[in-house]
């Protein structure tokens, strides 16, 4: 699967709005190349969110090929790094994304993986980043 081109500067709507729709097309690893993106381009008191957006993205990736163990391990360090970038700015919602969604939908998907041991879609795990629609 080609890649992601790698060190384009978006700015935060975009990486989110490319982002989404990378994951809602089982595609998460190119998630986490946008993400790694507006980490290595983006503000320095940001990177703490992009990094651990990344780690997500990256964990969700592992899941769909079917390393629970590190999966898991991604996908809880991420959701630990954005809880903990929130707690530490006190926005919950930057760019319209929500944060508590985010890291709940980790440690499910977490959980998930390590008990059942094996692949899952990454399609239809993709988390929705702006929470879900009404």
């Amino acid at each position: 699967m080609e890649r992601q081109p790698e060190g384009v500067v978006r700015g935060p709507e975009e990486t989110v709005a490319e982002a989404q729709t990378l994951l809602e097309a089982g595609k998460p690893f190119h998630a986490h190349e946008v993400f790694e993106d507006a980490w290595k381009s983006g503000p320095e008191d940001e990177r703490a969110l992009w990094r651990g957006l990344a780690q997500l993205a990256v964990g969700l990736t592992h899941a769909a090929r079917g390393n629970a163990m590190g999966g898991a391990r991604l996908l809880r360090r991420g959701a630990g790094a954005v809880g903990e970038w929130a707690s530490g700015t006190g926005r919950e919602r930057p760019y319209g994304m929500d944060l508590a969604e985010l890291t709940a939908w980790a440690r499910e998907l977490a959980g998930v993986v390590e008990q059942e041991d094996k692949a899952i879609s990454a399609e239809a795990w993709a988390p929705r980043l702006c929470g879900r629609a009404d």
